[in-house]
C-alpha cells in the first residue's frame, strides 16, 4: 500500500535524499529505513529486501530502470518482500554492515548493493547489479527458500550476522603484538607498494585507477623525514599524470572518482566532494614543496569549479555530480571532433594535438580531453611561442566551458554531508596556505561558519543538513580536523574550542574502553545487528586514524597528556598492521610517523600574527602546531609568553625545550631547521 500524501508516490517522497526521491515514483512500494518497515517485516513475517545505492551511481540507475520500474518485477517484490531503499551516503553505518556481510558470503561488493534479510535484519544473501531477468529469477528463488527452507536460511543468516560482529580484537589481533615502530619499518612497508607502481602512467599498476589521496599524502610525510628521491619522483609523476588525464576535467576543473583504464584517461564521470577535497590538500602540499605552476593551476581551477557548481547559498557544499546526463554516461563532458574543431576555429590543429582530439575519437567515437604532451613539445612542433600557446589554450577553455554549459547538466546530489564538507574545508585551508589567494577566504569562512552554526545542534554534530541523525565517527573526525586546521591557518580560537568540545563528545560516546579505539556510531545511535569500527583506509581515510591525529594535536595544543596517551594507544593497537597493510593503513602510517617525530610548538603573539602564520604555513612542515594570538590567550602553551620589544614575537618549543624568542617568520623557520 503506497502513501496517499503524494499521488502515485511511495514513502520515499518525504526523504531528504535525492537518491531516495529518484525512486519515489517506482512501482516498487519502497520504504526508507525506519521502524515502520522493520516492524511490518516482523508482523507479516516477510524477508526484507535492502537495496543500497547513491545518487551518482551509474549502475544504480541502470538497475532502477531495468527492474524497479518494471511493473511485473515490482508486483512480485511488493507481494513477497518488505522493500527498503537506502542512501549509503546518509546511512554509512547500515551500508558498512551489509557490505561486509555480502563480502563474507564470498560475493563481490559494490553498488548497487542488494541484500536479503530476515525480519530481524540478519543477512542471508546478496549481491550487486543484476540484469532484470536474473533479478526476477533470484527473487523467485529467495521467496521459495524463505517459504520452504527457512531453517537452513536462518542458519546462514545467523552465521553471516556473526561474521559482521564487532569483535575486532580477535579478528585483527589488535594490541596483541604492539611494535615500537622505527623509521625503517615505514621504509620497509613502502617497498611492497613500490613494487606495484606504474612507471608509465603513474599511480599503481592496475585498472580501474583510483587516486587514493591518503597514500600519496603519506609519502609526502615519509619523505619529509627520510628523503627518498625515487619515491618523491614517482609521487610527482603520479600527480602530473592525474592532472593531465581525463580523470581531471580539463575544461571545467575538478576530478572524477576514478578512471576505468590504467592511463587516468576515461573517467567514471561522477564528481564527488570528498575526492576533490582530499586532492585539493594533496596538490596544495605539492605546490608548497615545488612551486610548480601546474599544481597552482589545478588548485585554482578546482576551487573555481567548486564555487561555480557545488556551493549552496547557505555556505555548505553539495555531495556529488552524477556521471550521467540524458541517461548517457559522460555525455556532458565529451566532445565530437566536429564540435571541437568548430569551437577551436583556426587553432583547431594545435589544440587538437594538445587535448588529444582526433576524427575517430579517443573513446567510443568521442573525445575525452587529456594532455599527452607538454606545452613546450606542442609549441615546438607547431612553431609557436609557449606563452602564446598558453593564451590559446586558456581562451579555448573559456569558450568550451560556455558551450558546454548549454548542454543538459548531470544530476546534482544536493545533500550536504558533514564529513565531506569538512574534507573540502581542510582542502581549501591547505589551498589558502599554499597560494595565499584572498578569494578563498570568503568560501572558507562561509563553509566553516556553516559547519559550526548549522551542522552542530545542541552540541551534537548531524550527518546531513536537514536531517536529525547524529553524525558518525567519520563526521566528527573530519570536522575536528578541519577546525584544528582552521585555527592553525587563521588563529581563531573559537574553532579550536569547538574542535575540543566535539572531541570530548566523541570520547564520551564513541570510545571502546576494551579495544582502545572508537566505534563508528555513538552509543546513543540506533541499535543495529552490529556496532562497527572503521580501521582501514578506503578512499576516505580511516575515521579512527583521523581521530588519533586529532587527539594528538589537541594534546599538544592544550598541553593535555590524556589526549596524547589516548592517541598513542590507538596507534599501538594497530602498529602490527601498519607494516602488513601499507596501502590500507596509509593514514595510520602518516599519523604514526608524525607522532614519532616530536611536534614543534610555534607560538606567535603580536599584531602581525596573521602575516607570520601565512609565511610559516606556506612551507610543508608536518611535525608542527601553530598557535597564534594578537594580545593574549588562555591556552597553557602561551603561559609566560609575551610580546617583546613591541614586536610580534615567535616562541618555538620542541620536545619540552624552548628556543630563544625571534621576531620574524623566517627566523622561526630557520630555528626549526636546526
Amino acid at each position: 500500500m503506497k502513501s496517499s500524501n503524494d499521488s502515485g508516490a511511495n514513502r520515499l517522497i518525504k526523504s531528504t535524499s535525492p537518491y531516495l526521491k529518484q525512486h519515489a515514483y517506482n512501482p516498487v512500494n519502497w520504504f526508507p529505513w525506519e521502524s515502520e518497515a522493520l516492524e511490518l517485516a516482523r508482523r507479516e513475517n516477510k524477508p526484507i529486501l535492502l537495496s543500497v545505492g547513491y545518487s551518482s551511481c551509474h549502475w544504480c540507475h541502470v538497475m532502477a530502470h531495468e527492474s524497479f520500474e518494471n511493473e511485473r518485477i515490482a508486483d512480485f517484490m511488493n507481494a513477497n518482500f518488505i522493500n527498503i531503499k537506502l542512501d549509503r551516503e546518509e546511512r554509512p553505518d547500515i551500508d558498512q554492515i551489509y557490505m561486509d556481510a555480502v563480502q563474507n558470503m564470498g560475493l563481490r561488493g559494490g553498488w548497487p548493493l542488494n541484500v536479503f534479510l530476515t525480519p530481524d535484519q540478519k543477512p542471508f544473501y546478496g549481491g550487486t547489479y543484476f540484469p532484470a531477468q536474473n533479478w526476477f529469477k533470484l527473487l523467485q528463488s529467495i521467496t521459495d527458500a524463505y517459504q520452504n527452507n527457512f531453517d537452513k536460511l536462518l542458519e546462514s543468516a545467523n552465521k553471516f550476522a556473526e561474521s559482521v560482529s564487532d569483535n575486532y580484537g580477535a579478528k585483527y589481533g589488535l594490541g596483541n603484538d604492539i611494535q615500537n615502530l622505527m623509521i625503517e619499518d615505514f621504509e620497509k612497508s613502502v617497498l611492497s607498494i613500490q613494487d606495484k607502481f606504474d612507471k608509465v602512467w603513474g599511480g599503481m599498476n592496475r585498472s580501474p585507477k583510483f587516486p587514493m589521496p591518503s597514500i600519496w599524502n603519506y609519502f609526502f610525510h615519509l619523505t619529509y623525514y627520510k628523503p627518498n628521491p625515487e619515491l618523491r619522483k614517482h609521487l610527482y609523476f603520479t600527480l602530473d599524470k592525474i592532472a593531465s588525464g581525463g580523470i581531471y576535467d580539463q575544461i571545467g576543473g575538478g576530478f572524477s572518482r576514478y578512471s576505468v583504464d590504467n592511463e587516468w584517461h576515461v573517467p567514471h564521470f561522477e564528481k564527488m566532494l570528498y575526492d576533490n577535497g582530499q586532492l585539493l590538500t594533496l596538490y596544495s602540499i605539492a605546490f608548497k614543496e615545488t612551486q610548480n605552476p601546474l599544481y597552482r593551476k589545478i588548485i585554482t581551477e578546482t576551487v573555481t569549479w567548486l564555487k561555480r557548481e557545488m556551493m549552496s547559498g547557505n555556505g555548505g557544499f553539495y555531495a556529488a555530480l552524477d556521471a550521467d546526463s540524458e541517461g548517457v554516461e559522460g555525455k556532458f563532458y565529451v566532445w565530437s571532433h566536429e564540435e571541437f574543431v568548430q569551437l577551436a576555429g583556426e587553432d583547431s590543429s594545435i589544440l587538437s594535438a594538445y587535448f588529444d582530439v582526433s576524427l575517430k575519437g579517443n573513446w567510443e567515437g568521442t573525445n575525452v580531453l587529456r594532455v599527452l604532451e607538454d606545452i613546450p613539445v606542442i609549441a615546438k612542433r607547431f612553431q609557436v611561442n609557449e606563452d602564446e600557446l598558453i593564451v590559446k589554450i586558456d581562451m579555448f577553455k573559456k569558450v568550451a566551458l560556455d558551450k558546454r554549459d548549454e548542454r543538459i547538466r548531470p544530476g546534482l546530489d544536493d545533500k550536504i554531508l558533514a564529513s565531506w564538507n569538512a574534507l573540502m574545508l581542510t582542502g581549501l585551508l591547505h589551498a589558502y596556505q599554499a597560494i595565499k589567494d584572498d578569494n578563498l577566504t570568503d568560501m572558507i569562512n562561509q563553509n566553516a561558519n556553516f559547519l559550526r552554526e548549522s551542522m552542530i545542534i545542541d552540541d551534537i554534530l548531524i550527518r546531513s543538513f536537514g536531517s536529525k541523525n547524529e553524525g558518525y565517527l567519520e563526521d566528527y573526525a573530519a570536522v575536528i580536523q578541519a577546525f584544528i586546521t582552521y585555527y592553525e591557518t587563521f588563529g581563531d580560537e573559537k574553532y579550536l574550542m569547538t574542535a575540543k568540545k566535539l572531541a570530548d563528545h566523541v570520547i564520551n560516546n564513541f570510545y571502546d574502553e576494551n579495544e582502545l579505539l572508537f566505534y563508528y556510531t555513538s552509543e546513543k545511535s540506533e541499535k543495529l545487528i552490529a556496532r562497527k569500527k572503521e580501521l582501514f583506509d578506503n578512499v576516505i581515510p580511516s575515521s579512527n586514524a583521523l581521530m588519533a591525529e586529532n587527539l594528538w594535536k589537541l594534546g599538544v595544543i592544550f598541553f593535555d597528556a590524556k589526549y596524547k596517551n589516548m592517541a598513542s594507544k590507538m596507534v599501538d593497537q594497530v602498529s602490527h598492521l601498519i607494516g602488513k597493510e601499507p596501502e590500507y593503513m596509509s593514514y595510520w602510517s602518516l599519523v604514526a610517523i608524525n607522532m614519532m617525530n616530536s611536534t614543534a610548538e610555534i607560538m606567535i603573539i603580536g599584531s602581525d600574527y596573521s602575516q607570520f602564520l601565512d609565511s610559516i604555513n606556506k612551507k610543508f612542515i608536518p611535525s608542527k602546531i601553530c598557535l597564534a594570538t594578537e594580545f593574549s590567550s588562555e591556552l597553557e602553551l602561551f603561559n609566560h609568553k609575551t610580546i617583546l620589544h613591541n614586536q610580534t614575537t615567535v616562541y618555538l618549543c620542541h620536545g619540552k625545550t624552548c628556543k630563544r624568542p625571534v621576531f620574524s617568520a623566517q627566523e622561526a623557520l630557520d630555528l626549526m631547521k636546526e
